[in-house]
């Protein structure tokens, strides 16, 4: 009955995520709605982030990852029970992690088409990485 119950509510809670496809644009900053950048330091140390966004390396520098690490890190730095937003490079990471995120876990995100690439040729205003 237990295993029956937890199959039940997880089965609920994937019919009503979503994903969502969409440009970052000043609207979605102003709404105050949380972006986690998933590229990689030396990705944001070049271009900076999305001002106010959480920076949470998803795939490492060779391609890999790991879910688990990632998604200690997710639900410590965001309340993934709202709505948030995803950026990557150019928008095909975010793509995966989005779907994934929705449809496994039950998430509703944002999936920031073309991703900081785009958002620099709107002038999307940036912050400098101060991390490591």
């Amino acid at each position: 009955m237990k295993y029956f119950l937890s199959f039940l509510l997880l089965f609920v809670t994937t019919l009503f995520a979503e994903v969502k496809h969409q440009y970052v644009d000043q609207k979605l900053l102003d709404s105050g709605i949380q972006i986690v950048d998933i590229r990689t330091p030396g990705e944001w140390k070049d271009t900076g982030l999305v001002q106010g966004s959480i920076p949470i390396m998803f795939f490492n520098e060779r391609g890999g990852y790991n879910v688990e690490q990632f998604l200690n890190e997710l639900n410590q730095k965001i309340d993934t029970k709202k709505e948030f937003a995803l950026i990557c490079n150019s928008g095909s990471r975010t793509r995966i992690l989005a779907d994934f995120l929705s449809k496994k876990l039950g998430y509703n995100v944002i999936d920031l088409k073309g991703g900081i690439r785009y958002g620099m040729g709107k002038n999307i205003p940036l912050e400098s990485y101060k991390g490591k």
